[in-house]
């Protein structure tokens, strides 16, 4: 292993590569979740409606039910609650 300036470049020019081959995989897979919504818009969905639930689905189940309690405060507030 080489180092230049303390850096070992062999590790370094390792790392990098890595990184590169990832975010070219990372362009593929977005590309891919690309076509799957537009998939689903084409068959009627919504696709911001999925895109939040998709965002939900993610949440720890008690933040998510800390986060569902504060906007039904907020609704009820402004006059919004069903």
């Amino acid at each position: 292993m080489s180092d230049v300036g303390g850096i070992a470049a062999d590790r370094l020019k390792s790392f990098v590569e890595r990184i590169e081959r990832l975010e070219e995989e990372k362009r593929g897979l977005q590309e891919d979740i690309k076509e799957v919504y537009s998939e689903a818009k084409g068959t009627g969905f919504d696709t911001k409606i999925i895109r939040e639930i998709i965002r939900l689905r993610k949440m720890d189940k008690a933040d998510l039910q800390e986060k569902e309690a504060i906007m039904a405060l907020y609704k009820e507030a402004l006059g919004m609650a069903e």
